[in-house]
């Protein structure tokens, strides 16, 4: 092995590879283990938990459940609002939606900074596999937003400060991912990337502040007990927070194992390559 392949946790191309589907299933099954040596330092991201299927398919069928369980709660558990009535049951799936963007845009801002620090793999694996999930949130909020404002406001859109920021930051991520898409060479696409995903995530301080800041449609989430909410509406709410937080761990578990898969699947090529010459 030369020194140029003993690099594993440095940055190597991926992509389709060509190789037979009984070893494609192989690699596949055997994960980290063979060849996935060569791409992967030991200490990967979540290496013990993604060698278990069982596990992860034990956290996805948890995830499953309370999402089921913040589906009925929103629909029959929590009593109907009422100024806006049944379309207030959207905003237990808007706000979770918005917070697990946060999150995953925060996710990103942290991988991306180690892969500006160490220039490892793993945390280009994370940021990219969380901005994914942190697009599809973002697309939710975007989604639900407008639907809750028609009934709340009578319009589908308004440009207020909370609004205009969330749509900037779908926007920056969207270009996060088209940005990974067009450059070619691992390394500078990690760096140019890792940049992006940083800098995007200055802007969601401004989304959670801008109600404080600025005069705003949205109005103040307020938790307790002479709040706006009822006590079935913060349970509700607070049970659809964890259900979302359990599907983002879980999807994103899965994602980082495809991309390492990738990886895996890539070191095999060169390996056959280096067989044939």
């Amino acid at each position: 092995m030369t020194s140029q392949d003993k690099g594993p946790e440095r940055f190597e191309a991926v992509g389709p590879v060509g190789c037979s589907r009984t070893a494609c299933r192989e690699v596949l099954r055997r994960g980290e283990e063979g060849v996935a040596s060569e791409t992967f330092n030991e200490d990967g991201i979540g290496k013990g938990f993604l060698g278990r299927s069982r596990l992860l398919t034990g956290l996805g069928a948890v995830a499953l459940i309370s999402f089921v369980a913040a589906l009925g709660a929103a629909l029959f558990y929590a009593p109907t609002e009422r100024t806006m009535g049944h379309a207030q049951r959207i905003f237990y799936f808007h706000v979770p939606s918005a917070w697990i963007a946060f999150l995953a845009f925060f996710v990103v801002c942290a991988a991306s900074i180690l892969v500006l620090w160490k220039g490892e793999r793993k945390w280009d694996i994370l940021a990219v596999s969380s901005a994914e999930l942190g697009v599809l949130f973002a697309t939710l909020v975007l989604i639900t937003g407008p639907l809750w404002a028609k009934t709340a406001w009578g319009i589908w859109w308004v440009w207020d400060a909370r609004l205009t920021a969330t749509l900037v930051l779908w926007l920056i991520y969207v270009g996060y991912l088209m940005l990974r898409a067009y450059v070619e060479d691992p390394a500078r696409r990690a760096r140019l990337s890792a940049v992006l995903g940083i800098v995007g995530a200055a802007d969601i301080p401004f989304i959670v502040l801008s109600v404080q800041w600025w005069r705003t449609q949205h109005p103040t989430l307020i938790l307790t007990e002479r709040g706006s909410l009822a006590p079935e509406m913060i349970q509700t709410l607070m049970l659809a927070l964890l259900s979302f937080s359990l599907v983002y761990v879980y999807l994103l578990l899965r994602r980082v194992r495809v991309e390492r898969a990738k990886d895996t699947l890539e070191a095999l090529k060169r390996r056959r390559d280096r067989g044939g010459r």
